[in-house]
């Protein structure tokens, strides 16, 4: 390696992480790569801690224990793997035999390192993948990961897809992210608007914090309030002066969320401080200037509510400057192995529960689910399945609702005499294809899942699979 290569390396903003549980080797592991000249390193000694870890900052190369107590270094090589497959990975074993060594390259580590450790071999190893991901990142159409053509990656990482869709509104995002205007966001409840907010902001670049209000029941008392805040005397029992949320967000973003369900008459307040830039605390009658930036969400049509008088036309073009509209979680079914694989990961170590290696046909069978609350409904499905899991297969039947004998239905209603699940899918199929004339695609719309994921479930049914 030529000394520019191996600084540009060395100097690489991403850290390199180490996870062991044994002190006395991470102390030596990362002495040896100081000394070589890589200042920019994590370690960290409990395994629970590293998918949390890895959601706030993404390693460039991780130095991975496999005997570990809570999380051992192979599953959580699996895990790693399927949200970040780019990742080079160096398996740090004690084990000095060809078929650890074998099974570590298996689950999709790149390298291995036996302990304890020698320099010469860390070092070698530790060049090679960042070779490795040298590589692999100038190979033309091979990114190195979803964020590759992203400009500020880090402004995403909290966000767990693959999905295309997602990635185009990653893009749309970064281009409007510096901007002074207001953003619509669209999109059905639990698909992740409020975590699309925090990204915006983070590219906002905006010196004040980002301050969130679910105004949704909010009347106009209350909204003028919380938002404007008062004055001493105002009404009774406002003995001293209260400022609002635009105070606390000043230089920065108010996201308002649920903006459909927000009164008229408050409305009204809201359209004078995007216009106008000013507002009015209870009880004054001076206004005051604001700079905050307007973020607002929601599930519901606004021109059809406009339609129906509830909604002010003057305020959907104001808040319309910036719109994007967030697809739905079966929309998104790549992204069900990564999120089910998260979510149970963290239910687990939250629950201090085995994690559960997520089977095929549990996937298979979340694909046809509805998700009307999209990925909150999930990540509650997954919570409440890890609270009554034990050990071993991670069984359809912890799910309720979800698995073809159940008797439960999601709400935990008893049901009775309805067909198991296969049937059920077969007449929804053969109903649907009959409707378009055998048009998958128009077929699928109507079942409400991608075409991919009808065309896989016909080819079940004509094998005879579940």
């Amino acid at each position: 390696m030529d000394q520019q290569k191996s600084g540009q390396q060395k100097n690489d903003a991403r850290p390199i992480l180490i996870v062991d549980d044994e002190p006395e080797i991470l102390v030596a592991v990362d002495t040896t790569l100081r000394m070589a000249g890589f200042d920019n390193i994590i370690t960290v000694s409990d395994s629970r801690d590293v998918i949390r870890l890895m959601e706030r900052q993404i390693p460039r190369l991780i130095l991975l224990d496999l005997n570990m107590p809570h999380i051992n270094g192979g599953r959580l090589l699996q895990i790693i793997r399927k949200t970040w497959p780019r990742i080079p990975v160096i398996v740090l074993t004690g084990a000095i035999d060809v078929d650890t060594a074998v099974r570590c390259m298996k689950i999709g580590a790149l390298d291995y390192v036996v302990k304890p450790v020698e320099e010469a071999r860390l070092l070698a190893a530790v060049n090679l993948a960042l070779d490795y991901e040298n590589l692999t990142a100038d190979k033309k159409g091979i990114p190195k990961d979803l964020f590759s053509q992203i400009k500020n990656p880090e402004a995403f990482r909290h966000i767990i897809t693959q999905d295309k869709k997602m990635h185009s509104i990653f893009h749309y995002v970064e281009a409007i992210g510096p901007s002074s205007q207001p953003v619509l966001i669209f999109g059905e409840t639990g698909v992740g608007k409020e975590l699309i907010c925090q990204s915006i902001h983070s590219l906002s670049r905006r010196k004040g914090k980002l301050v969130k209000v679910n105004v949704a029941g909010l009347d106009d008392n209350v909204f003028s309030d919380t938002l404007f805040g008062h004055v001493a005397g105002a009404f009774t029992g406002a003995d001293k002066a209260r400022p609002g949320l635009i105070e606390q967000a000043v230089a920065g973003t108010l996201f308002l969320d649920e903006i459909g369900d927000l009164a008229l008459s408050s409305q009204v307040k809201l359209l004078r401080l995007l216009q106008e830039g000013e507002y009015l605390p209870l009880g004054s009658d001076r206004t005051r200037k604001s700079d905050v930036r307007i973020l607002a969400s929601t599930n519901l049509d606004l021109w059809a509510l406009e339609k129906k008088g509830k909604f002010r036309k003057d305020l959907i073009y104001r808040l319309s400057t910036h719109t994007l509209t967030l697809p739905p979680l079966r929309e998104r079914l790549l992204d069900l192995p990564l999120l089910m694989d998260r979510f149970a990961c963290k239910a687990a170590t939250e629950l201090d529960k085995p994690i559960p290696d997520i089977p095929k046909n549990l996937i298979e069978l979340m694909e046809a689910y509805p998700f009307k609350g999209n990925i909150r409904e999930l990540k509650s499905m997954i919570h409440d399945a890890i609270s009554r899991y034990k050990r071993g297969r991670f069984s359809p039947d912890l799910f309720k609702g979800l698995a073809p004998n159940s008797s439960l239905n999601p709400k935990g209603e008893t049901l009775l005499d309805l067909p198991t699940l296969k049937e059920a899918s077969r007449e929804l199929v053969e109903k649907a294809l009959k409707q378009t004339g055998g048009n998958q695609s128009a077929a699928a719309k109507i079942l409400g899942i991608s075409q991919q994921a009808l065309s896989k479930r016909i080819k079940k049914l004509k094998s005879g699979e579940n």
